[in-house]
């Protein structure tokens, strides 16, 4: 699907032009001198101003600003069917799907019912409980693209609603047999055919559903388990979700379900309207467009989930998650903290606005957060994992090993170990920072047991290791298994750069170096390294201008000093040459 930002190219190119466009002043001149009332009035930005702000807006994703300035480029020209569209999908994409209503109408007058406008009237069709009308619709539009999928499971529901389920069934067949998306199918089987009371149906359909994903998601645990607990299959449903409570720390699903098990309650049916199932529908196909590729589309499908369904915490999230991936930190937080409090995800969302405040400077207020969340649950590791990235990304690395280490204690060895090399390689890396070589140095081997293939252990002990002048040879076999492993990982890439500087190998250092500066042309700490290797190469006028690049790039306040000192004085400490194992 299109990002619909075609004058991305334009913007980059006219930079000057869109600051001169958007205020009315050309490139270069000078402010006339205020000379009463009716100087001070800014002249309206011109319509190439405004197309070319919103191109600006579009690229930073802020759609809201992106669309307003559409929209007044739109007023200047209201014909303009390219300008239509694109306020149209930046409505859908800032979440104003109302607004984007009568954009939608427009669109399918002028282009007739295909495409994301047609889709949108669909559901407002669906939303009024007008299904025959929704199906109508649905009919007629096209099938290309994600609306391959998109219209079969809109269909379906549409026909649900209107308690048809042969043709709800039928519908969902359209989608074919694409590998990969038939537990996606499988799944809206299932919940249609209990939606309209087929329970025989639906429970093939979930037994299938879980006999083919040897690792069913949340989602799917929790709809599958609801349907044995309301269906007498009692040892089903503990089975499924005893399968599930070593992964349940954040949701606790798992734990819920058991717990009305042994009280002998029964949960209520999760989709009880069309509605629901559509906005499940929209949801699962925007979780499988989230990929760098089709970021926009699956932004646009979550807001339409929640356009159905406002209360869903599944879709919330994935808004945020993205929201957050394009910098727009403070949307995502407000998404995180409108989670229902009484939803499982609930605690998920807390932990990840706890994240958002981190990054947007709200540090110790992250921090408190996440300290009571621990107290909150005393045999819970998730906060506690969480507070220990925070405290690390403040360069408090003692304590967050302290975080780390309670968190381990929590789980218990055994499930620590089951659960992943991730707890032992943070606690390693934090420990490491703070001092602790012997501690970090188990930690690392440990982590490296769990997981002998994973790239981020063997950069970290093999980088340590040459670093302190220690199992050299070692070292550099894992640095380098670890750039085979990541080839286009600038830091891990800089690591091997480093370790062949420290082994005395100029040539293979400058190499890798190099290398790593195409990937991350902004990193202090590689313009640092490349400015060491030039020097010891002879090569003192590209090694100054690296270390300027180095202090240009913010280094850490530590490494300040010591650049400033060799752009100063040279690097004295020449390169030593070491081969011992």
């Amino acid at each position: 699907m299109p990002r619909y930002a075609s004058l991305g190219f334009l913007f980059a190119a006219s930079l000057a032009v869109l600051a001169a466009c958007s205020t009315g002043t050309a490139p270069g001149a000078r402010v006339a001198e205020d000379k009463g009332p009716a100087a001070t009035a800014a002249p309206e930005p011109t319509p190439l101003g405004n197309y070319l702000a919103a191109g600006h807006a579009q690229e930073v994703h802020d759609y809201a600003a992106a669309a307003r300035f559409v929209e007044r480029a739109l007023a200047s020209d209201p014909d303009n069917f390219e300008l239509v569209r694109r306020a149209f999908v930046l409505r859908l994409s800032e979440g104003h799907v109302d607004e984007a209503v009568p954009l939608a109408r427009r669109i399918v007058d002028l282009d007739g019912n295909r495409g994301l406008a047609a889709i949108v009237l669909l559901l407002e069709d669906m939303k009024a409980g007008n299904f025959n009308a929704a199906a109508e619709r649905a009919k007629t539009l096209s099938r290309d693209g994600a609306q391959r999928y998109a219209v079969p499971l809109l269909l379906a529901w549409i026909d649900a609603g209107r308690k048809q389920a042969v043709p709800a069934r039928q519908a969902l067949d359209e989608m074919g047999a694409l590998r990969g998306l038939e537990p996606l199918r499988e799944l809206h089987q299932g919940l249609i055919a209990d939606f309209t009371d087929n329970s025989d149906e639906a429970q093939q359909d979930f037994d299938k559903l879980v006999a083919a994903e040897p690792q069913p998601t949340f989602r799917i645990i929790q709809v599958v388990g609801n349907f044995y607990e309301r269906h007498e299959r009692v040892e089903d449903a503990k089975r499924l979700y005893q399968s599930f409570t070593d992964d349940d720390d954040e949701t606790r699903i798992a734990e819920a379900g058991l717990a009305r098990i042994a009280a002998g309650q029964i949960p209520p049916r999760l989709i009880t309207t069309a509605q629901q199932g559509a906005a499940e529908a929209l949801f699962d196909l925007a979780s499988l467009l989230d990929q760098r590729e089709t970021i926009d589309a699956a932004l646009i499908y979550a807001r339409l989930a929640l356009a159905l369904e406002p209360n869903f915490p599944l879709a919330q999230l994935l808004v945020a998650e993205i929201r957050s991936s394009e910098d727009r930190t403070q949307e995502a937080l407000a998404l995180y903290r409108a989670v229902d409090p009484k939803s499982p995800l609930a605690w998920s969302a807390r932990l990840r606005a706890a994240l958002a405040e981190d990054a947007l400077d709200q540090s110790d207020q992250a921090i408190a957060e996440l300290k009571a969340m621990a107290a909150e649950r005393p045999n819970s590791p998730s906060a506690l994992v969480e507070l220990g990235d925070v405290l690390r990304g403040k360069s408090k690395f003692d304590d967050a090993a302290k975080a780390y280490d309670e968190a381990i204690h929590r789980l218990g060895p055994e499930q620590a170990q089951a659960r992943s090399w991730r707890l032992f390689y943070d606690r390693g890396v934090a420990y490491e920072r703070s001092g602790q070589w012997p501690r970090a140095e188990a930690d690392l081997k440990h982590a490296l047991e769990l997981s002998p293939e994973q790239p981020m252990v063997l950069n970290y002990l093999g980088y340590s290791w040459i670093d302190k002048g220690e199992n050299l040879q070692d070292g550099l076999k894992m640095i380098q298994r670890a750039v085979e492993l990541r080839p286009n990982d600038g830091y891990i890439v800089d690591s091997l750069g480093w370790a062949y500087y420290h082994i005395g190998d100029l040539g293979k250092a400058t190499q890798y170096l190099e290398r790593a500066i195409e990937l991350l042309p902004e990193d202090p700490t590689i313009n640092d390294h490349l400015g060491d290797v030039y020097w010891q190469d002879g090569r003192s006028a590209e090694a100054r201008f690296q270390w300027r690049r180095a202090l240009q790039f913010g280094p850490e306040p530590g490494d300040v000093k010591s650049i400033e000192t060799k752009l100063d004085h040279g690097l004295v400490k020449p390169a030593q040459a070491v081969s011992g194992g």
